[in-house]
């Protein structure tokens, strides 16, 4: 490939893969936008019709690296045919490897990291101009934020993202190691996307962060900060803005203010995703989580008697390294006591550069296995519960588009997020309308307009 050929290269058209969490998903959009905004690119689900392919990667599971190689291994055949075709590896994987996604896989064009993806524009320019591979995979702080260019608004809800990286160091988890330590975006700057966004029609905002709720925001260009309840009551009072979210959050960053902004802001919704990964306190202990079993269980309480109702989900690692049948017991224990709306649950996988890799794991298997899929029988047995409760009340639904299921019908969620499908001839995208349930299904709800 000549650099005169590379210098013509015509970046028309992205496709973008994305692993991983909502963060994740708000860092593509992120992407796209800049590469909207610097290249005129539109986005295209078609790969083979691409300009430039960026896999966006997530590292907290098991061969996540592999996963991406594998997937670099099919996209290189693309370039075969193509050899203009620009290949980016973005993300936490992007991250933790740096150089040596490149000696594994010299075709890719530019490696980038999380508090770096402002930056691809530029990148894609040296990569042209000096027909050479870039990487730049450093933690600037703010900066990230400060180059966004404006959201592209793609319907009612929006993420919002308020901090970057965690200062937790769990010793099972990468995330301190490939986004950075707590960084929080001034409080004003929060503010003003979130109106931004309900000027252009957003009616709900989901405010994110790896840990959202240890958000301590630069307050009016001096020393002070705003904590998250301060920003929410905030952003409660900005017209258009509906319905506020937040996630992901930590148990030790749980305070009196955020139980108090449950009771007085009827737009922070009555849905909670709160991850405790244990019922065990050893088990907990060894995570280096920060706090029992019998102090998440106060939280909860907390919660509720902040906010009748309020619905919690949660994350679990099944089968860490030590984890015995009583420590798994506990954890059941805490599920069946607390009663969750959904969880994601996983067998647990040895990040490298972790502690918890270098814990011996003597629990086979076929044992993970098999706790994991009790833990996820006793779930699904709560969330259906929890769904066959809401048959025949009357649900605030934000209607976000056409049904999947059938085309002349509307979709909108609930505030515990279930997708409910309904018919309307007087309604819109955007409304937020009273819905009767009157049909559970296995993924989704059905109902019906109450005038």
């Amino acid at each position: 490939m000549t650099n005169s050929k590379k210098e013509t290269t015509n970046i028309s058209k992205v496709h973008i893969k994305t692993f991983g969490c909502q963060m994740n998903e708000y860092d593509s959009k992120k992407i796209i936008d800049i590469l909207r905004t610097h290249k005129n690119a539109e986005l295209t689900s078609k790969v083979e019709e691409a300009d430039i392919i960026i896999l966006n990667t997530c590292s907290i599971r098991e061969k996540a690296q592999e996963k991406v190689f594998s997937d670099l291994g099919r996209i290189k055949e693309f370039k075969k045919n193509k050899p203009e075709l620009i290949i980016g590896v973005g993300g936490c994987v992007a991250s933790q490897e740096g150089s040596e996604i490149l000696r594994r896989a010299p075709f890719v064009d530019i490696v980038f990291g999380p508090q770096t993806l402002h930056k691809v524009s530029e990148m894609l320019d040296s990569r042209i101009k000096y027909n050479k591979p870039q990487i730049d995979i450093s933690f600037p702080e703010i900066e990230k934020f400060d180059a966004m260019p404006p959201s592209t608004v793609e319907g009612p809800t929006a993420f919002v993202s308020i901090m970057e990286g965690c200062s937790k160091y769990c010793s099972f988890c990468v995330v301190p190691y490939t986004r950075g330590t707590e960084i929080s975006r001034p409080f004003e700057d929060v503010l003003i996307e979130v109106a931004d966004l309900a000027d252009n029609g957003v009616k709900e905002v989901t405010l994110l962060g790896q840990n959202v709720n240890a958000y301590r925001g630069q307050l009016n260009n001096t020393t002070n900060t705003a904590d998250l309840a301060m920003l929410i009551e905030y952003i409660h009072e900005i017209p258009g803005i509906e319905r506020i979210r937040y996630t992901t959050s930590h148990p030790r960053e749980m305070t009196k203010r955020i139980y108090e902004a449950y009771t007085n802001l009827p737009k922070l919704v009555s849905f909670l995703h709160l991850p405790v990964q244990s019922g065990s306190d050893r088990i907990l202990s060894s995570m280096k989580r920060g706090y029992s079993a019998i102090e998440y269980k106060s939280i909860i309480r907390n919660l509720r008697i902040a906010r009748s109702g309020l619905k919690i989900s949660s994350d679990f690692i099944v089968g860490f390294p030590g984890e015995t049948e009583i420590d798994f017991q506990k954890t059941l224990s805490l599920i069946e006591e607390i009663e969750f709306d959904t969880s994601f649950s996983f067998i647990y996988s040895p990040r490298p550069g972790t502690p918890a890799a270098n814990i011996k794991d003597t629990i086979q298997y076929d044992e993970k296995l098999n706790r994991l899929q009790r833990l996820q029988n006793l779930i699904n047995t709560q969330a259906k519960n929890i769904a066959n409760s809401m048959l025949g009340t009357v649900q605030k639904v934000l209607i976000e588009g056409k049904s999947k299921l059938n085309n002349n019908e509307l979709m909108g969620r609930t505030e515990n997020n279930r997708v409910v499908n309904f018919v309307s001839f007087n309604n819109k995208i955007g409304d937020i309308v009273n819905i009767e349930i009157t049909k559970v299904n296995s993924n989704t709800l059905r109902g019906k307009i109450i005038n």
